[in-house]
């Protein structure tokens, strides 16, 4: 029997799963937490506190010249280690913080989506409506599974957003019948799976443990799934796992060159635009706020930026010249 100690960043591993987080948080803790103790010259956490996450989070802003968000996601790591798996208490961290740029959206006009979404083609082109039509993260769109898709309604149910929080958005009528097509292709290739041996796919939480067959049921199968079988990192199982989402990034990225769009197009532009345009509707600013998923009205109030044409509404004295 193997009575050694758990390795630091094992226990930090453990604990992240049985909270349950996500494995993308997973390898950004993991991360931070090596570059943490790398920049101490490997002393161990529990020798050090405040004062070296302020002296290391105060080199990010000065001499690395990180986002607010990247520092505050190292806060965040560190925070975890100490409080989730150290059990020590730290005093106020009070480290020079990285300037949080006020940046507008980057939002594309209605001809402009339909010039990228026409450059596009296949899964990354439906991937670009859904995010444009729903006002869907990247990360949300690809992690649907199909009993998320509720045809009936036309809705989509968002599990676990930003803030872990679930919603309910828009299915655009448009969306119905490429989406069912769509998925009868998902589902011959979940039968394949089937069929091979495979056809499991990961479920959140304890749900595998509670429904022991239900990572086989088509409900539960994504409904964008990966062209290939692959390795999951948490359990060592191989299956077919969601989209990932490099692809539809690039695939975004070169329609707009082709369609000539002089804009730092992102997938996350569709998702701007879809905002900014319910708005230029006359769409109220709550049921926008609802349909994105911001917890507070303030986030939602920026795309009133194109709303308020010349800044303020205001009339260039030079348009009014004969």
């Amino acid at each position: 029997m193997n009575n050694r100690p758990k390795r630091l960043l094992d226990r930090v591993r453990e604990t992240l799963r049985v909270k349950h987080y996500s494995i993308r948080t997973e390898e950004a803790y993991l991360s931070w937490i090596r570059r943490y103790i790398l920049f101490h010259d490997k002393r161990h956490p529990r020798m050090m506190g405040t004062p070296e996450i302020e002296a290391f989070l105060t080199h990010l802003a000065v001499r690395n010249n990180v986002a607010a968000s990247t520092q505050n996601q190292a806060l965040c790591a560190l925070l975890f280690l100490y409080n989730e798996v150290l059990g020590q208490e730290l005093g106020p961290v009070d480290a020079i913080r990285a300037k949080k740029p006020k940046r507008l959206p980057v939002v594309l006009s209605r001809e402009e989506v339909e010039r990228v979404i026409a450059a596009m083609a296949g899964t990354t082109q439906l991937v670009a409506r859904l995010l444009y039509g729903s006002g869907l993260r990247l990360a949300e769109c690809l992690h649907l599974r199909v009993k998320d898709i509720d045809f009936a309604y036309q809705q989509i149910v968002v599990r676990d957003g930003k803030g872990g929080k679930d919603r309910i958005t828009v299915l655009p009528a448009r969306l119905l019948g490429p989406l069912k097509d769509h998925l009868q292709r998902v589902g011959m290739i979940h039968r394949q799976d089937l069929d091979s041996g495979y056809g499991a796919v990961y479920l959140p939480h304890a749900l595998e443990v509670k429904y022991p067959s239900a990572n086989r049921e088509w409900c539960w199968q994504y409904v964008f799934p990966a062209a290939n079988l692959s390795i999951d990192p948490r359990s060592g199982t191989r299956r077919r796992h969601h989209l990932g989402e490099s692809g539809p990034q690039r695939a975004v990225r070169k329609a707009a060159r082709l369609a000539g769009i002089d804009k730092h197009v992102t997938c996350h532009t569709f998702r701007h635009s879809f905002a900014t345009h319910l708005l230029e509707s006359g769409y109220d600013i709550r049921t926008v706020q609802e349909l994105l998923g911001h917890k507070d009205v303030k986030t939602t109030m920026i795309y009133t930026h194109v709303l308020n044409r010349g800044g303020l509404a205001v009339r260039s004295p030079l348009d009014d010249l004969s």
